[in-house]
């Protein structure tokens, strides 16, 4: 195992639609997902691996993905993605949302960390990929249930706007 890359970077990108980025830009606008509906299997979140090894196998945790890095080729990768949210103060939007988490999925501990791309991270497999998305670079924010659930649900958390802190950015920009 190697250690677990937890300084945020100088700045992160979400690429997606517009109408979704210019509602994260004027509102805060975030849906966490959950992680299975992201393609990511089912695991704990190592660090809190005691409640989370009693849980339903069917319930994991819920994300939001962004990537580190500013990369046209990222428009490719995914579906329908004509614009980039550039978040040029990464500290505070982390901050920013897992406050807005905290108040919404108040029983529930977050953390956020670089995906480790072909080699596991200590944080397990939900902060692990195989080198294939290495070009993603992603930066993974994620929540998971102190106790047991049966089921989980999308969530949206609106941290505000964040015109002060980010920008939009077309393919060519």
């Amino acid at each position: 195992m190697h250690a677990v890359d937890s300084q945020r970077p100088p700045k992160l990108y979400r690429y997606s639609e517009r109408h979704w980025l210019e509602r994260a830009l004027l509102l805060g606008e975030f849906r966490l997902r959950p992680a299975a509906e992201d393609g990511r299997a089912n695991s704990q979140i190592l660090p809190f691996q005691p409640i989370a090894a009693r849980m339903a196998p069917s319930v994991n945790f819920l994300t939001l993905s962004l990537a580190k890095v500013w990369d046209p080729k990222l428009f490719d990768v995914f579906p329908g993605t004509d614009c980039c949210l550039v978040i040029h103060d990464p500290e505070q939007f982390g901050e920013r949302i897992h406050r807005a988490a905290q108040k919404i999925l108040p029983a529930w501990a977050g953390i956020d960390a670089a995906i480790s791309y072909s080699m596991p991270s200590p944080l397990g497999r939900a902060f692990s990929k195989s080198r294939q998305h290495a070009m993603e670079k992603e930066w993974l924010f994620a929540w998971r249930p102190t106790q047991p659930m049966t089921t989980l649900n999308p969530v949206v958390i609106q941290i505000g706007n964040m015109e002060g802190i980010a920008e939009l950015r077309g393919r060519d920009d």
